[in-house]
């Protein structure tokens, strides 16, 4: 049995005995004991078996899941600090609130508005699991994740654009051509409010920027004639900042190895 599956074991069981007696305790002490934090890397194994045993549980116990789920995310940034084992509660909650959306349809609006609340935290790791409760939204209802997410982009704050983008930069919702042309569109939506915006010093700025630095690519590999037409594009204003986000999108080993003309021609653009 793999570690991922021996997760699942453990938390289908850790579930089943919450739902029974009502205390989450045990269930959070093998989410601490088994975070991986401190460190580089979070246990990701854990954090994507966790939405998987929830969502079976959910199938029978949905509210009480939810509430579970809710609870988890109440930890503040005070008490689950950055790269700590109490930070591993809250982003599995959020996962989990991505679960319960994707498997109960009548949680998925309240699962949209929880995840864009939790977009603008300002732990990284939760930001991620945003994304990773975002997409498990988008797996099981696309066009409606979409719907939700395009309504976010004329009044949301930049962390909530890098959720966006982060969001659609999956390979798999991307393999649907629709989907892809959709993923374009909020690429280019999101282009627009940067070339629009002066205030460029904030942070939050500065993290959406860095997620457009990959994000454009994994769209525009899927999506390559638009793509690279739109990558054109964005040359025409001399923006410095896109065109950072240009430099950094082309030098995905996704664009380099699979449209090396297309790159080099893009990339002559940006020297001129």
């Amino acid at each position: 049995m793999g570690k991922r599956d021996a997760h699942l074991q453990a938390l289908e069981s850790l579930l089943d005995q919450f739902v029974k007696t009502g205390s989450e305790q045990e269930l959070v002490d093998y989410l601490l004991s088994n975070s991986n934090l401190p460190g580089p890397r979070a246990n990701l194994e854990l954090a994507d078996a966790f939405p998987d045993a929830l969502g079976k549980i959910a199938q029978k116990e949905s509210h009480k899941c939810w509430a579970l789920c809710m609870k988890m995310l109440e930890l503040t940034v005070e008490e689950a600090p950055v790269n700590t084992p109490e930070e591993f509660v809250p982003f599995c909650g959020a996962v989990g609130i991505g679960s319960m959306g994707s498997v109960q349809p009548s949680f998925f609006d309240q699962a949209i508005v929880t995840l864009r609340r939790l977009a603008k935290d300002s732990r990284w790791r939760m930001r991620e699991a945003v994304r990773m409760g975002l997409q498990r939204l988008a797996e099981a209802r696309a066009r409606d994740t979409l719907m939700a997410l395009e309504s976010w982009i004329d009044e949301g704050d930049w962390l909530e654009m890098r959720a966006i983008a982060a969001t659609v930069a999956m390979p798999s919702l991307l393999e649907n051509e629709e989907q892809a042309a959709w993923a374009l569109s909020l690429h280019r939506k999101i282009f627009d409010r940067v070339l629009e915006t002066q205030d460029r010093k904030s942070e939050q700025f500065r993290v959406m920027r860095k997620a457009l630095g990959y994000t454009l690519s994994v769209v525009v590999s899927a999506l390559p004639r638009e793509g690279f037409e739109f990558m054109t594009q964005l040359i025409e204003p001399q923006d410095k900042d896109v065109k950072w986000i240009l430099r950094e999108n082309l030098k995905k080993k996704r664009l380099e190895m699979n449209f090396p003309g297309e790159v080099a021609e893009i990339k002559n653009l940006l020297v001129l």
